[in-house]
């Protein structure tokens, strides 16, 4: 019989998730982001002591400060709502009415398992029924759902369904291809290995217009 602890380690080490949201706490902006800091600074210290290295050393000496930084102000600053990007979206005046992909999209996240970075390109597609949205907004809209403790299921269904509340459409799309260094550098060790996660929302859930989408994400892109 599998024990709580295995069980858990078999969630982390095969890369499950289990909610669509992420497991956020309620109280978990009731104190400020230099209160998280400070906290944060101590804990990554006494880490670092119980690895037994030398905190007085010059190299060493700010890391805990660094981490703490990092992880609120960063690489995990799209937990804060507050961080949100405004979607604003524009009527599609010059009535164009074939798909809009962004593709090439740099993603740096974090996986939720092992706390390790998840690197790669995320495309991304609508097709408007009305309203457009800037490119650059989709790029935001990308860096914020992954600057945060995450699995890549859910990253890529969060950046579909938000662009869907945005525009106001549910033919919206997204695939995500990239490299969790969770697999790539510990545990199996695998450096070449990639995962691709897909979410094809209302006309892109046709055959034909996925694979329209799925061919310019092919193309080539030269300057």
């Amino acid at each position: 019989m599998i024990n709580n602890e295995e069980f858990q380690d078999e969630i982390g080490d095969n890369h499950i998730g289990l909610s669509a949201k992420n497991p956020v706490r309620e109280d978990a902006f009731a104190i400020s982001d230099e209160e998280k800091i400070e906290k944060i600074k101590k804990d990554v210290e006494n880490i670092l002591l119980t690895l037994g290295m030398d905190l007085t050393d010059d190299s060493l000496k700010g890391t805990p400060n660094r981490v703490a930084k990092m992880f609120v102000k960063e690489i995990f600053g799209g937990l804060n709502p507050a961080k949100k990007p405004k979607a604003s979206t524009f009527d599609n005046n010059y009535k164009y009415g074939e798909m809009l992909v962004e593709k090439n999209i740099i993603v740096y996240s974090t996986c939720e398992h092992h706390l390790l970075p998840i690197i790669g390109r995320a495309h991304v597609a609508y097709i408007s029924n009305g309203r457009v949205i800037g490119l650059s907004k989709m790029n935001r809209i990308v860096e914020y759902y992954a600057k945060r403790p995450q699995v890549q299921e859910r990253l890529t269904m969060q950046i579909v369904q938000e662009l869907q509340i945005a525009l106001g459409t549910e033919d919206v799309a997204c695939v995500i291809d990239a490299k969790h260094l969770c697999v790539n550098s510990r545990g199996i060790s695998d450096i070449e290995s990639s995962t691709v996660t897909s979410e094809f929302g209302g006309k892109f859930k046709n055959d034909q217009t996925r694979r329209e989408f799925l061919d310019y994400i092919k193309l080539e892109t030269k300057f």
